[in-house]
């Protein structure tokens, strides 16, 4: 997780012009790889999204040179955990046995993103406007920027980072 966090940070400090390089092509049926929000949206950020390590989707950034082996590895890591995550929770809400296995039995979909939040000016904002996970488990690594909240009772909470944490967001796939 350490490892990720680095490479994600010293891939985000590149000039925008190597970031780019990362990019899907204007063809690619999905959006993987380096992207930056459009200048009128309310979010301000930059991300890289991977899908699986087999999607033919992925566009990886060649720099740092060790990036792809990294996060092929976390990404296999947090599959794993979110299947445990699925089987604690499926026990939990009292579900039948193996029903949330069956309902996100095709893992393809799964996908993980690396977040650059830009840096806030005077008049914006910077991050992730207000929403909702809409799937069923997230992964949140925490570093010391800080900036989560979570939304109890209708009412957002900050958390706390607490470095080399992860917070697990229940989306609204299980709330439903």
């Amino acid at each position: 997780m350490s490892q990720a966090l680095h490479l994600s940070k010293t891939f985000f400090e590149y000039p925008d012009e190597q970031k780019l390089k990362s990019s899907p092509g204007s063809e690619a049926p999905l959006p993987a790889g380096y992207s930056r929000q459009p200048k009128h949206s309310q979010d301000k950020n930059e991300y890289l999204l991977l899908f699986p390590p087999q999607s033919n989707f992925n566009v990886y950034p060649k720099n740092p040179p060790e990036f792809r082996e990294v996060f092929e590895e976390i990404f296999s890591h947090l599959t794993r955990t979110g299947i445990l995550v699925e089987s604690i929770l499926n026990k939990c809400l009292g579900l039948p046995p193996n029903f949330l296995k069956e309902y996100n039995h095709d893992r393809s979909w799964d996908f993980m993103t690396a977040l650059h939040y830009l840096p806030a000016t005077k008049i914006e904002n910077n991050g992730l406007s207000e929403h909702e996970d809409g799937n069923l488990i997230t992964f949140v690594f925490q570093d010391e920027a800080g900036g989560l909240e979570v939304c109890k009772n209708g009412e957002w909470i900050p958390v706390t980072p607490a470095e080399a944490t992860i917070v697990v967001n229940v989306g609204d796939v299980i709330q439903v």
